[in-house]
């Protein structure tokens, strides 16, 4: 398969960015993890930021040139090793209980899917998944992999209070929150494991490149 070709772009007058086009991959994503973790040793570079399919280079706005960071980041690009398919991160289990009042939109995504709750259950711990960027809020991770016959829409009336651990469904992604905060997505079920501590190192637990496997819980051991 043919690489894709990314769109460069000036953001305002200190950062510059690379997107490539939809839908999102593996072997794209690991290019824009190489590119991330070669820029941040140049001169002048505040931050790098992959996101999914985009990149995005913040420059010291004082020294930094833009024109610069529009030459690193295309030349980059254009360098990056052909060999994008070697293994990278780790491999993350996520004890999940689902259903319940761990999981109260299980019933609707299976509803939704026209699957059982168990085969709900079944195919969403099946699956394998890897992280492609943190955003939304620290810890939270977008993950890659979610089998097409689980995607379901965000609920139309969010929840003002989604709790930490919740693991949810939104569209054709599925994440786990990793603080209280206001969300839409349906909520299948809950991990114990603390996605995000500010004390930490690194501070989340999930890191881009991370392969991730949910483990069901038994019931009564919630």
């Amino acid at each position: 398969m043919p690489d894709a070709v990314p769109r460069f772009y000036f953001l305002g007058e200190t950062a510059v960015a690379l997107a490539l086009p939809a839908p999102a991959c593996l072997r794209q994503q690991r290019r824009i993890w190489q590119l991330a973790a070669q820029l941040r040793h140049y001169p002048t570079v505040c931050d790098v930021v992959p996101g999914m399919n985009n990149l995005t280079l913040s420059l010291d706005p004082a020294h930094g040139d833009p024109e610069q960071g529009m030459a690193w980041l295309r030349e980059g690009w254009q360098a990056l090793s052909a060999d994008v398919s070697a293994p990278s991160g780790r491999r993350v289990e996520i004890p999940v209980w689902y259903g319940g009042d761990a999981g109260p939109d299980l019933a609707e995504v299976a509803r939704h899917t026209g699957l059982s709750c168990a085969e709900v259950i079944a195919c969403h711990s099946a699956a394998d998944y890897r992280v492609y960027f943190l955003g939304f809020q620290p810890g939270f991770a977008y993950l890659g992999g979610l089998p097409d016959c689980l995607a379901a829409p965000r609920r139309g009336q969010p929840r003002t209070l989604v709790p930490a651990g919740s693991v949810g469904i939104g569209g054709r992604q599925t994440g786990i929150y990793p603080a209280n905060s206001p969300g839409g997505w349906q909520l299948i079920g809950h991990t114990p494991l603390r996605l995000f501590d500010p004390q930490g190192e690194p501070p989340s637990l999930l890191l881009p490149g991370d392969r991730i496997r949910f483990v069901p819980q038994e019931p009564d051991h919630a």
